[in-house]
């Protein structure tokens, strides 16, 4: 089964919660959304970049920097804050015919051209026997429930953390799936999905203040 029809979404509200205008604010030189735009445009399996958003102010700089990327206007009913990610690709992919959708988000700046590439490959190797993929990173630390009960260890035995078994955090990163499954499911992790694990330098997401200075000091030192 051929999986060459390949949609990159990058939804983007213009209002953020907790870092005002993020996705917009210059970080090490540019607009943050612009290091993942020119990541993606290296990968030449994407044959389409949407960005889904509200804001005038990004719409305004893809027209100026990016004239092959495409601007999908987020409709009034998907603007709230609690309105869930998963409804808003359901629209986007109705939108544009794709084989696989792989969406990630402008708070992933460290992401690199050979993940996406790589991850993209498996699915194209893999599907249908995996029918989704999605971005993980590896913990191995001693973790435990609210109520102090022990997760992914026994506080008996004290093992050396690098030799407990792993549990792995969704980091939200990278997701690839088909429009079946996200119609199916209303959600973008199907019923076979595949953990692409990231390291955790790669997966740093801004999602306060704080994250958003160190990815910049990041950034600012792989420049430099």
């Amino acid at each position: 089964m051929s999986l060459d029809r390949i949609v990159a979404l990058v939804p983007m509200r213009h209002h953020s919660q907790r870092v005002p205008g993020k996705n917009y604010r210059p970080i090490a030189g540019k607009p943050l959304f612009h290091h993942i735009v020119d990541t993606l445009l290296q990968v030449t399996e994407i044959g389409k970049i949407v960005i889904d958003t509200d804001s005038p102010n990004i719409r305004e700089s893809v027209a100026k920097k990016y004239s092959m990327v495409e601007v999908l206007e987020r409709p009034e009913h998907l603007r709230a804050d609690d309105i869930p990610m998963n409804e808003v690709l359901l629209y986007d992919s109705s939108q544009y015919p794709a084989d696989l959708y792989l969406q990630t988000h402008s708070t992933n700046p460290m992401l690199t051209v050979d993940s996406l590439r790589s991850a993209i490959r498996f699915m194209q190797k893999n599907y249908p026997a995996y029918d989704s993929l999605f971005s993980v990173t590896r913990v191995q630390s001693r973790l435990y429930d609210s109520l102090a009960k022990a997760i992914n260890h026994n506080p008996n035995i004290l093992l050396q953390t690098q030799d407990l078994p792993p549990v792995y955090e969704e980091n939200s990163c990278m997701y690839i799936f088909t429009r079946e499954t996200i119609e199916k499911r209303r959600t973008r992790i199907g019923d076979r999905p595949y953990m692409y694990e990231l390291d955790a330098i790669e997966a740093w997401d801004i999602d306060e203040e704080l994250d958003f200075r160190i990815a910049e000091l990041i950034l600012q030192a792989r420049q430099g």
